[in-house]
């Protein structure tokens, strides 16, 4: 079937300003292929969905870099804390919960949180789990979800305290 496009990204593809802040990369990536800026423009104009593909190889490649690289990753909600820790063959989980009527997601509501984490309204869990046959899509999807990478300072902080 001419002209027909199955896309078989494994992530998603990133977005107009990521694409803008990764130029340089993406220049280099056509050059790999022996790709000019001059022949970049005629395959946006003429094919399309060559260009497609491109923009989503390029995409994949750098999500797989990422993924590679990230340790930790939180995700914040006004109540809940979940930090995850992104070991080698498993990942481990804190979530920590608070019933006071305060926004983790303010500075405010982590200060009160440091300040009163022996507190009844304070629950704090731990779990484990391994990862899938394909741990970065796995991590891929904590993110998709809302999650974002961090340096885990969260995560040691309240590992230190359950310890």
């Amino acid at each position: 079937m001419e002209g027909f496009f199955i896309n078989t990204m494994k992530y998603s593809r990133l977005t107009k300003e990521q694409f803008e802040a990764l130029h340089e990369e993406f220049i280099n990536f056509l050059a790999t292929q022996s790709i000019t800026g001059e022949e970049w423009n005629k395959i946006k104009l003429e094919q399309p969905q060559v260009a497609e593909q491109e923009l989503d190889v390029f995409s994949d490649l750098i999500w797989e870099g990422v993924l590679s690289k990230a340790a930790y990753l939180e995700n914040i909600s006004p109540t809940q804390l979940f930090l995850f820790h992104l070991g080698t063959s498993e990942m481990r989980l804190i979530v920590v919960k608070v019933t006071h009527p305060i926004d983790l997601t303010t500075s405010e509501g982590m200060q009160w949180l440091q300040e009163h984490v022996h507190d009844d309204a304070v629950e704090i869990l731990q779990a484990r789990k391994g990862y899938s046959e394909d741990k970065h899509k796995d991590i891929f999807e904590l993110i998709r979800q809302g999650a974002v990478i961090s340096e885990g300072g969260l995560f040691k902080s309240f590992d230190a305290l359950i310890a």
